[in-house]
């Protein structure tokens, strides 16, 4: 039997400690053919979206999807993006967050899949840096 995959609950783990301690979340999301987004925002396959409580609307971080609404120049649009696209997540403030292995074969959508956030090298530990974001990939 597979165990259940701990990434929906890190997100929300992650935007609750962004909420609570006055940081905006931001999560980093690898488009495919399934996420609902506004496309003219993607840009080299990635679209970094806010998840702040004042730029989203009827938020939902279930074990599948994020489905909220938000709006894009004025307009309200409805956004669902699967979990297991989403590349990182983060305070917009300072950086710190979590990133996360997106399989390129859930990428595929003709566009050029980037890299996550940072990418260690799978046998050393993260390296502390200065005035910059220090999020961990975890597989």
């Amino acid at each position: 039997m597979e165990l259940p995959s701990t990434k929906p609950y890190l997100l929300r783990a992650i935007w609750e400690w962004c909420c609570d301690n006055g940081y905006t979340p931001y999560i980093a999301v690898q488009v495919d053919g399934r996420t609902l987004v506004p496309r003219e925002f993607v840009r080299d396959g990635q679209i970094v979206l806010n998840l702040g409580s004042s730029a989203t609307n009827k938020l939902q971080m279930g074990n599948e999807l994020i489905e909220f609404q938000a709006r894009f120049g004025g307009v309200a649009r409805e956004l669902s993006v699967p979990v297991e696209q989403v590349a990182a997540i983060y305070a917009r403030e300072n950086g710190a967050g979590m990133a996360f292995d997106v399989l390129e074969a859930n990428a595929g959508d003709g566009q050029d899949a980037p890299a996550a956030a940072v990418d260690e090298p799978d046998d050393e530990p993260p390296r502390p840096t200065t005035g910059r974001p220090t999020l961990q990939r975890v597989k």
